[in-house]
């Protein structure tokens, strides 16, 4: 029992090593998943006039962990992944879906 703990351990051990080495490419992989899942699943509702639930099969495999928020008020989509990284568009008419920073959703 004692030595399948200390597997146990050494296995964990391992996966948090890894997730620190590979920090920086895992968050810059979310970033462009949550940017791209945003300005996607923004223009299939916004523009294609579909449910936002069946925006989400526009994604590209390997996106599951990406989940959408719609604000149908603002006409936006916030899309975030595993609370490390969200991205959001709005549409607006005659320009269609712009990516929103930081500044301009905290500005309102």
């Amino acid at each position: 029992m004692r030595i399948a703990l200390y597997v146990a351990a050494l296995f964990l051990l391992i996966l948090i090593a890894l997730f620190v080495y590979n920090y920086n490419s895992i968050r810059g992989q979310l970033d462009i998943g949550t940017g791209y899942g945003a300005r996607v699943a923004c223009s299939c509702h916004f523009v294609g006039g579909r449910d936002i639930e069946d925006c989400g099969k526009d994604f590209e495999p390997g996106m599951e962990v990406i989940s959408l928020t719609l604000d149908e008020e603002r006409k936006r989509v916030t899309a975030s992944a595993l609370l490390m990284e969200t991205a959001t568009a709005e549409f607006r008419e005659g320009w269609g879906c712009v990516m929103l920073t930081d500044e301009q959703i905290q500005a309102e």
